[in-house]
């Protein structure tokens, strides 16, 4: 299969080669139909700019194939959510996309990166988004192919708003005209920006934890965890950002970056050096206040096992006292109860001193029994 010929500059380079003339390149698939239960089509938008200006919107991809052919030094911006299979194939086939990057962008699930295949550039991205109302963050993935004279986004989630970032270099023709690498840096700028909103409610969110933890809020530790384990996706979002920032400030020189767009690039650089450092600190704080959490929990329940058993101590004193004062009317009435028996054949019943006998054993078992336990701090 012919491949169309590139008329545009490498990516980061910014002198022109000549132009070559136009071929006719492969058929490709009709523009995908609008479905029909309301989601949003795979081709959200695909636009053609010359010198920053947008000269053609086209309405699906064979007529973007099309109108790029027919303006060889323009360049594609084309647009995509959730996309099928054929139409990574058809951007494959028509712009020399590397299979390896076409298999990511179409598993999704990756981790956030940059790879050069050629003069083509794949940016795997994770934008965040803090929903306010379940307090949880909410993560999307982002795919980026930057070429000689085209930029292809692949969104696997609502974040980023990329048509907020469409309007904004519309509005800026002149870095606009800088080519696909402007636009590969105004997508990492809204990327990098959507964290400052997820970072701000992460804020709020631990010092209500903090609040709740001394309070003594039962589900607290649920929801330190659940926030930790955001964190840790938080991390994986940001800090291989730090890398592949700091690899694109490399090749400045080896690719001839304009100068005004490498100052924007480090700028994005020290936005994302910052909120990786505040995520770290917020999973270090998150890590600080479980410890707490399980201190005040320790403690409150060496509380309650103290009083339990100060309640415990007092109820045996209690015993005590009763089986001791039970202990002691026992005597007289062991006595009384044996000398109350009728028999006819007893030795003390034709007893003078019986009657007197028997009250003066009551009485000095009793006494003895009162100062048994009293010498054992019974009563």
């Amino acid at each position: 299969m012919p491949e169309r010929p590139r008329t545009r500059r490498s990516v980061w380079r910014r002198t022109p080669p000549p132009p070559e003339p136009p071929r006719p390149g492969p058929p490709a698939p009709a523009p995908p139909q609008q479905p029909e239960n309301g989601e949003v089509a795979s081709v959200v938008q695909a636009v053609l700019y010359r010198d920053g200006v947008r000269v053609y919107a086209p309405a699906g991809l064979a007529e973007t194939y099309r109108a790029l052919r027919e303006r060889p030094a323009g360049m594609a911006w084309i647009g995509l959510a959730r996309p099928t299979e054929a139409e990574l194939h058809s951007l494959a086939a028509e712009f020399g996309l590397h299979p390896l990057a076409v298999e990511d962008a179409k598993e999704a699930h990756q981790r956030p990166k940059l790879e050069r295949y050629g003069e083509t550039l794949f940016v795997v991205l994770r934008a965040a988004r803090y929903l306010d109302a379940p307090e949880e963050i909410d993560f999307a993935e982002l795919h980026i192919f930057i070429g000689p004279d085209f930029v292809i986004t692949v969104r696997h989630g609502a974040a980023p708003d990329l048509s907020a970032v469409r309007r904004r270099m519309e509005d800026s023709p002149d870095l606009l005209k800088l080519g696909p690498e402007a636009v590969l840096y105004a997508i990492l700028d809204a990327v990098v920006d959507g964290y400052a909103p997820v970072v701000s409610g992460v804020q709020n969110d631990i010092d209500e934890i903090e609040t709740e933890v001394f309070r003594g809020d039962p589900e607290v530790s649920r929801r330190i965890y659940e926030l930790s384990r955001e964190m840790v996706e938080f991390q994986r979002a940001t800090r291989p950002l730090v890398g592949m920032l700091h690899g694109l400030m490399a090749g400045f020189s080896k690719y001839g970056t304009d100068d005004e767009l490498q100052r924007y690039l480090r700028d994005v650089a020290d936005h994302v050096t910052h909120t990786s450092e505040r995520v770290d600190g917020f999973r270090q704080a998150l890590t600080e206040i479980l410890t707490v959490n399980a201190t005040l929990v320790t403690q409150q329940q060496n509380a309650e096992m103290r009083a339990l058993a100060e309640a415990g101590f007092e109820q045996n004193e209690e015993i005590k006292k009763i089986s001791s004062w039970a202990a002691i009317l026992f005597a007289p009435t062991l006595v009384g109860t044996i000398y109350g028996m009728n028999f006819r054949e007893m030795p003390e019943l034709h007893w003078a001193l019986g009657y007197p006998f028997a009250l003066v054993l009551m009485a000095v078992v009793c006494t003895s029994l009162y100062f048994i336990f009293k010498g054992k701090d019974w009563l």
